[in-house]
């Protein structure tokens, strides 16, 4: 099992030029695959290995990229040639209007907002509270509402404590960042220096401390003088375009061929939420295959799962009961047991 630091200046990763870390989407999935092709040359026992490739959150934008770039490779005859099987994807980045879309129905969904306050945005907004007409005033105001309502919230997930270093107090939210637009890498937040609260992001702290530790560098065989000290979110080596705003039409490509996909969602997540998910998983127009059901782990439902199929390609759709966004973090157990499952063919 590969495990890659991307886009550049991520983890241990770094460029021999500082030009290097100006970077985007489409160079990040370009570096992947370059990284690929010459990780299977010097591994050439390899070469027969059935390859799955996978990510969660942003790397939702780039491995069905990758994906759709080692198939057109082989296809064209490009050596190495890979044995693509599939991908698997956790909570995924998609679409950078679906995501931030659904958030208002997801909040719904999970009595962060009334009724009252629902029905009267998606009316006003016409159920559009992404590209808003600022002369909508009513829509203006419905969208500021449930900022404010969920600014309070861990987005990562709802029901964990949203760990910051003071008190919340209302506030108008600015028009221009609302909570809406938020992305999970914006809720790693500073520890608090006062609080009685059990928090995720303590942790994270030994993590840190492990990453720098110089015997562990070292067993990492991590270029002396290539990085400095190592952060839990580094955003300060990169200088990043989003170049990619919807994979989408990658998805829909892909299913053009003989891959398989596994899509899994947290149902606590309102980071990327599962309905922007099914949302455009259903836009895909595939065949369902397998009827919504609960898959279970040690006789305990671990979630939900059904599966489409267009030709002879299959998209599985599964969710992690009581996770937050990348679920891996909060239900270890289960996701292992479904992507085990689903490796192996087996029903989740």
């Amino acid at each position: 099992m590969l495990f890659i630091d991307a886009p550049v200046g991520a983890g241990f990763s770094y460029s021999k030029s500082f030009d290097g870390y100006y970077t985007t989407d489409r160079k990040t999935v370009a570096n992947l695959y370059n990284f690929l092709q010459k990780w299977i040359i010097d591994h050439s026992e390899f070469t027969e290995n059935q390859i799955y490739i996978g990510g969660g959150s942003y790397a939702g934008i780039f491995i069905p990229v990758l994906a759709q770039k080692i198939y057109d490779g082989n296809e064209a005859g490009l050596k190495p040639h890979f044995n693509l099987k599939g991908y698997v994807l956790g909570s995924p980045k998609t679409d950078s209007y679906l995501d931030v879309n659904s958030k208002v129905l997801a909040a719904h969904r999970l009595t962060l907002i009334s009724d009252v306050l629902y029905k009267s945005a998606k009316a006003s907004c016409h159920g559009n509270y992404v590209n808003i007409d600022t002369t909508n005033e009513r829509c203006m105001m419905d969208v500021e509402a449930v900022d404010e309502l969920i600014s309070g919230i861990n987005i990562n997930q709802v029901l964990e404590p949203l760990c910051t270093s003071g008190y919340l107090k209302p506030k108008k939210v600015d028009r221009d960042q609302r909570i809406l637009m938020r992305t999970p890498n914006n809720f790693l937040h500073s520890l608090p220096t006062n609080s009685a609260l059990w928090c995720r992001d303590y942790e994270y702290v030994f993590v840190e401390i492990w990453a720098n530790d110089p015997s562990v560098r070292e067993t990492l065989h991590v270029r002396e003088g290539t990085k400095g000290y190592w952060t839990l979110c580094n955003t300060s080596d990169l200088a990043y375009t989003k170049d990619i705003l919807s994979t989408i039409d990658y998805h829909r490509n892909l299913s053009k061929t003989r891959l398989r996909a596994l899509i899994y969602c947290a149902d606590l997540d309102l980071s990327i939420p599962h309905i922007g998910t099914q949302e455009w998983i259903r836009s895909l127009n595939f065949t369902l295959d397998d009827s919504w059901r609960a898959w279970f782990v040690d006789a305990q439902v671990a979630g939900y799962t059904e599966r489409y199929k267009y030709d002879n390609f299959y998209m599985t759709y599964s969710s992690v009961k009581g996770a937050g966004h990348e679920a891996d973090l909060y239900k270890p157990k289960e996701v292992y047991n479904m992507i085990d499952r689903w490796f192996a063919y087996y029903p989740l």
